[in-house]
């Protein structure tokens, strides 16, 4: 771990003793009840050690971001429409020059002279390098070493910390202090060197093989033609297969006919995860023949790479279902591909926002080191490792981005995650609509973990057992993205017949995999969603008090809406595979938004934007989902219902409603 390595080797002794802060009345500003598990504490930090301090400042005006963004969102609004510029949204969120003196005034009444104390260029965080002595007398606190049991990895933190009473509005979270957003090494230096050859991406990509956000597939593969006739363009085995027809008849959305140059549909894949070409053109000879040889624009942030060496399906069946799907139903309009992160680290999410948006770099103290990949890539060499300068801006952001990948909220700690869902605000402002799948395992988080306890900080436990509380994902929580679930088509269903009886031909997906769904644990409730949630307790209370799920209906509920995620035909490495997850669902939906953006662009208008004011005001808008549950955690989940439910959201969606009701709108 970088920062450690640097706390010990340190070796200059700084004077402690300092004149007395401007407040004497410290509040604590962060406090862990108790450590994650499988971590101890070890030892006191080296009094030698120096400590790279960093306080995110303070945004200036966050408290007025979701009203803003309701002002160009929300249909009722004479703005609706008007989105930002990049540098209007930059303006409106710096720190205020009152913040930047207050913390500055701080650490100089502290005997911390000014030559020391660095302000981003951004103007978002100050750092300084502290003593430990200094350190511990400026947060009023006791730095440790802590070590991961099982693999050995330590770590610098503390439990708790306080800052002036005065400066707490002014100060959003000091790092390194009470958080352990570190993903976890092995033990063997040996062994990581081998696998980051071997199985590209660490700890901190969220494209690692084995990530439970990624689709699932079924044991065994179709053979090319399973039946020896053109069974893709069979409607009547929908419930069994879907193909790009299936779902144009599903929600009643035609091929496209336009290519307006502003428009792109844009697809996040994470390193290692990579498609191949060869089967996107299997794909396309038999479902969209014109597009053979067609490739999706490729924008390579931090040294991303379409990798061709690890081939199957744990590499290459995220980015061919995204990109088959996404490519087919949205041409001919083109897709940007967002491939990010080296063959050495992978990548987060942060490190992709870092690069559509360069004030993201050094927002509210920058990206973190443990959690986020750090370029020039500190652990390899090219060609593995990516050696250029971090990605901060260069990248457009395309009007709709869809990604299927996703953490539990339990992962991660509030503050990083608070700072995240503000960039998805401002991105909202911009007029951009930003997509994520709601995971695969019901109630549960990603790969069925469940959490034992009911703190923030509460450890793990495993899904075999029949206790935990639901394990919400992020950033579906994020009351700022449209998170997706899944759906099926119900079995014996064909899909014609049942649109002229007017009869739902899907159920929540109870099929490999289940619908995402819950209440956030970190996250208010947005206005848009008061109504339907409080309805939804109100009319179809669940079963279950708070030991189970955050229940005060005063939490983000999601998913927002759903598409079909089961029986999805993906060529993969040469061959015909069923795929499941939200992951399909994800890309289908956007892509759904990418032609009403075209239609919109087709007039004159602007984008979409952010479209859950929009949902949730009209939900005559989404075909409504009463079937099917979303189990986990050793208990049935939750059920879907007439209206919004935390299965499928509002319901799927209706092409002709949602058509008609964009072009109405400015």
């Amino acid at each position: 771990m970088l920062l450690l390595s640097r706390l010990l080797a340190a070796s200059t002794v700084i004077a402690s003793a300092y004149a007395s802060p401007v407040s004497n009345i410290y509040n604590v500003h962060e406090k862990r009840e108790s450590l994650p598990e499988g971590w101890s504490k070890r030892e006191l930090l080296d009094r030698r050690a120096l400590i790279p301090l960093r306080f995110a400042l303070a945004q200036n005006n966050l408290d007025k971001g979701a009203e803003w963004l309701d002002d160009v969102s929300h249909p009722s609004s004479e703005k609706f429409g008007k989105h930002w510029s990049a540098k209007e949204v930059a303006e409106a969120f710096a720190p205020s020059g009152e913040t930047i003196d207050a913390v500055r005034e701080w650490l100089h009444s502290a005997g911390i002279s000014s030559e020391r104390v660095k302000l981003s260029q951004g103007m978002n965080w100050l750092e300084v390098h502290a003593s430990v002595d200094e350190a511990e007398n400026l947060l009023k606190t006791e730095y440790n070493v802590y070590e991961h049991g099982e693999t050995g990895q330590p770590h610098v933190a503390c439990e708790e910390y306080s800052v002036p009473a005065h400066l707490q509005k002014h100060i959003d979270f000091v790092y390194p202090t009470v958080h352990f957003d570190a993903k976890l090494k092995a033990r063997s230096e040996d062994f990581e060197k081998k696998k980051r050859v071997i199985s590209p991406g660490t700890d901190k990509s969220v494209g690692l093989p084995g990530s439970g956000s990624l689709p699932k597939i079924p044991t065994g593969s179709l053979p090319k033609n399973p039946f020896g006739f053109n069974w893709f363009q069979n409607l009547k085995d929908c419930d069994k297969f879907i193909t790009p027809d299936c779902l144009r008849a599903l929600y009643l959305f035609p091929k496209g006919i336009s290519a307006n140059p502003r428009n792109s549909f844009g697809i996040v894949e994470y390193t290692p995860q990579a498609y191949v070409p060869s089967d996107l053109d299997m794909f396309f000879k038999n479902f969209s023949k014109s597009q053979i040889g067609e490739r999706p624009i490729l924008n390579s942030i931090d040294g991303g790479v379409v990798q061709q060496t690890n081939m199957s399906f744990d590499f290459n069946g995220e980015s061919d279902l995204d990109l088959e799907y996404a490519m087919t139903l949205v041409h001919p309009q083109k897709v940007t591909l967002y491939q990010v992160g080296d063959l050495v680290e992978g990548a987060s999410f942060n490190d992709f926002l870092d690069g559509i948006d360069a004030s993201y770099c050094t927002y509210d103290g920058g990206d973190d080191p443990n959690q986020d990949a750090t370029y020039p890539d500190p652990y390899g060499t090219a060609p593995l490792a990516y050696e250029g300068p971090k990605n901060c801006g260069g990248f457009s952001a395309t009007k709709v981005i869809s990604t299927s990948y996703g953490y539990n909220e339990h992962d991660l700690t509030p503050f990083y995650e608070n700072r995240q869902c503000h960039e998805y605000m401002k991105l909202g402002l911009m007029g951009v609509s930003v997509v994520y799948s709601s995971g695969d395992y019901g109630v549960a988080g990603n790969q069925g973990q469940c959490i034992n306890g009911t703190g923030a900080d509460a450890p793990y436990t495993p899904v075999k057992g029949t206790f935990g509380r639901f394990n919400p994902a992020f950033p579906s929580t994020c009351p700022y993205v449209t998170s997706v679930g899944a759906t099926q088509v119900i079995n014996g269903t064909f899909i014609p017949d049942a649109i002229i009886s007017r009869t739902e031909p899907e159920m929540a997906c109870e099929t490999v995999i289940y619908s995402g769904g819950g209440f956030s644990n970190v996250f208010p409730i947005p206005n848009y969603q008061k109504s339907a949630v409080k309805s939804w307790f109100k009319n179809y209370p669940p079963p279950y008090g708070a030991d189970r799920f955050n229940n005060s209906q005063m939490t983000r509920g999601y998913p927002d809406i759903s598409a079909n995620g089961a029986n999805y035909v993906v060529a993969v490495d040469g061959t015909f595979s069923l795929v499941f997850g939200t992951s399909a669902s994800a890309p289908t939906f956007g892509s759904i938004l990418t032609l009403i953006n075209e239609a919109r662009y087709d007039l004159g208008k602007s984008s979409i934007g952010f479209i859950n004011p929009v949902a949730y005001a009209h939900p005559y808008i989404w075909n409504d989902v009463t079937q099917g549950g979303n189990q986990g955690c050793g208990t049935a989940g939750f059920s879907s219902s007439p209206g919004w439910d935390p299965v499928t959201g509002l319901g799927t969606p209706n092409f002709p409603k949602l058509l008609a009701l964009y072009l109405s709108l400015p």
